[in-house]
Parts: C-alpha cells; structure tokens; sequence
C-alpha cells in the first residue's frame, strides 16, 4: 500500500545507537557465502492472507520502486555464519534480554522461550489465552527498556475476542501471569498485524492489521490497520496526532517495525496483489489502503495535509511478503516470506536506496529479523507456519554477518 504526493519528513522521535556490526546464522555450525542471485518458479498469489506460501519467482531486484532513488553505497554480503538452534515451530516474535538471551515467541503452540546464543532453549511459560488460526496466533514480544527494574515482557496475542497487547513479568526462568495493556484491537484469521517495538522515546510501537476487512484502515476510530503508539501502561503516548492510540493509518497489514539511526520508524507491509511495500512513517500520515496499494499515480485526497504517503521501496508480491524488519550501520534488513530472501535496503537522510537481496531460496520463508547486544543479525525461518515446505531441522534460528 502506499500513496502519493509528499515524500516522507524525517521525524525523529530520539536518538538511537545501534550496532554497527553483524554477525550470523549458520547451517550446521559451518560458515557459508551464500549465492544472491537464485530464481524459482513462479505462483499465484492469495489476496486475502500475508502471502500464498508459494516460492520466489523473478531476479533478485526490487520490481518497482520510487522514481527518484537515493544512491547509498553498500557493505559486504550478508553469510550465514552459525546455527543457534534447530527444531522450533513457527517462531514468530524475537527480542533480547540486556544479557544477551533471546524470548521468542511461537505462533501456534502458544510457547515464550528462552533462547541462549549459545542454542539452550528453556521454555518460559505458554500464553494460553491465545486462540491460534491461519496468521493469528501468538505474535510479536517486546522486552521492557527498563527490564533490569521492571522485569516486563510485553506481548503481543490473538484471543477468541480481540487482539491485545499484555505484559508478564519474567521470574528466573518462569514468565508470570499476563496483564492486560491494550484490549480491542479487531482479530481475524488473516491480517493481524503482530509486530511490538519500543521506541527509542520509550513509548511501545504496535502494528495491526485490517483482518481482511477493507474499510477498518481508512476508519481513523479503529485500530485495524494501523500503526499504534501507546505507554507502556497502555495509554495513548503523549503527542499522538489524534489523542488515541493512532500513530498512522491507512495500513494493510504491518509485520516489521525498525528505527534508524536518526530515530525515524520504518514499517514494512503486505500489499494486495501487486504491490509490497517499505515505508517511512510519519505522525498523523496516511499510507493510503485501500484506496492506493505501491505508488500512488497522482495526489489523492485522505492525509491529515491532503494526501497519501508514497512507499520508500515496492516489490512485486511474489519478491517480498515482507515481515520482520531491523536496522544497523545504515542499512534496514527486512525478511521475506514467500520471496524466501533476506532484502538489505540501504537508508539515509534523504530515503531509502537501491534493495538487494541475499540468501535467495536458501533458508526456505523468512519471519523474523533482530540485532542481538553483541551487534550480531538472528534471523528466524517459518517453514512450519502451514505455507512453507519444512525442512528435517525446521524451523531453525540463524545468525549472520557480513
């Protein structure tokens, strides 16, 4: 989805330092360079779900993309340099605790685990008022910035009702009852939206998705299809441009949240059946679903100045269906599910620049993307979501470095 008009304004919400290295995913514990430029057949897409779990077809280029594109240079390729660990089933939502252990989050077996770099797997606890369904499910995790005080992690959970963000406090290795923080966002069996971040102003960024159900984007009163920006109690932020949870509207489906280095936020988002997009969002700014999905031809009428916000980069569906977004030494990293690839999008002041794309029909689907405290990419496959074709050793986590 995206829209036309203006270009994005920079809108830095505070400043953020990350990583400037990375580090990797392994098969088998051997380092491997991977071959960017693979091809597979091509299949049809499914309009209304995420994607068709078809394989990637075409080259590994953009498709499409804004007219006037930033030219940034870019670093080595992305290796796959480690396997943390093996055997999970549709992991989902990924962060990091201050001592380097990952919680992540399986979708459809409603687990929160503990995942060392080392490969220890613990389980915290299991979510059970989650209700899994198709890409509903338990979602996205975001650990508290004041973990060391608070011990919170947040999450993000499909019940038989709504979707809602709730938070548990993480006792040594037992995650604790769940309390709510925001109820009411509208569930569905597709379009759920899922992804939680912590901004760099210490407020939580919550994306959701229209569940299939059109009109809910370009509703300003409700929450699908929208970017949400809330307290960490659950509250509207402080200088939210609708005095509600409203961050930015007019969205499909948003899987992938990510701030660059000069605190803007990045989103990426599942189109209809043409277009994947990567957009830069702004407070109060319109992306334009249903009216526009890629980039609009002309100025279109339905932002808070009169128009749509274009996209930074657009794929063809079949290159993308993009979910877990992360950023490091300018560049964002953005994995794709049924493009099957790892696309590196190099950012700057003025946008975004040319996508290349890596580990092409190597690693199967691709959900989740996040740097670890020591600088290093963990990158999670969903082979075992009910689109992939699942390895022996599926799903796995892997780490990547340059």
């Amino acid at each position: 989805m995206a829209r036309r008009g203006r270009s994005p304004a920079t809108y830095a919400v505070g400043a953020l330092v990350l990583p400037l290295a990375l580090a990797g995913c392994a098969q088998g514990g051997d380092e491997v360079e991977v071959d960017v430029t693979g091809t597979a057949p091509a299949s049809a897409r499914a309009g209304d779900a995420e994607d068709s779990g078809a394989s990637p077809s075409g080259s590994a280029g953009p498709g499409a993309s804004p007219s006037a594109r930033t030219e940034l240079p870019t670093s080595a390729r992305p290796r796959i340099a480690e396997t943390v660990v093996t055997g999970l089933a549709a992991p989902w939502g990924l962060d990091f605790l201050p001592d380097g252990d990952a919680v992540v989050t399986e979708r459809d077996s409603r687990r929160v685990l503990r995942v060392s770099p080392e490969g220890e797997v613990t389980e915290l606890g299991t979510v059970e008022e989650a209700e899994p369904q198709t890409e509903a499910g338990l979602l996205g995790v975001a650990v508290s910035p004041s973990f060391a005080e608070d011990r919170l992690v947040y999450l993000y959970v499909s019940t038989a009702e709504d979707n809602r963000v709730v938070r548990a406090e993480l006792s040594g290795d037992r995650l604790g009852p769940t309390e709510e923080v925001l109820t009411g966002i509208p569930n569905g069996y597709v379009h759920d939206g899922g992804r939680l971040l912590f901004g760099p102003d210490g407020y939580l960024y919550v994306s959701t998705g229209e569940i299939g159900e059109r009109e809910r984007a370009q509703d300003r009163d409700d929450l699908g299809g929208k970017i949400l920006r809330i307290t960490p109690d659950g509250d509207p932020a402080p200088g939210n441009p609708f005095d509600s949870p409203v961050w930015s509207w007019g969205h499909r489906n948003v899987q992938g949240l990510a701030f660059d280095g000069e605190g803007r936020l990045w989103a990426s988002e599942f189109g209809d059946s043409t277009w994947d997009e990567l957009n830069l969002i702004e407070a109060g700014a319109n992306y334009g679903w249903p009216e526009v999905e890629g980039r609009a031809e002309g100025t279109i009428d339905g932002g808070p100045s009169g128009d749509f916000v274009d996209p930074q980069a657009q794929w063809s569906t079949d290159e993308a269906s993009p979910s877990g977004l992360a950023y490091a030494d300018g560049h964002l990293y953005l994995a794709a599910l049924r493009g099957e690839r790892l696309w590196r999008v190099p950012v700057g002041p003025d946008g975004a620049g040319e996508p290349e794309a890596f580990l092409v029909g190597e690693l199967g689907r691709m959900r989740t993307v996040a740097f670890a405290p020591d600088g290093r990419l963990w990158l999670t496959t969903s082979n075992r979501d009910g689109r992939g074709q699942p390895a022996e050793d599926d799903d796995r986590i892997l780490v990547l470095r340059p």
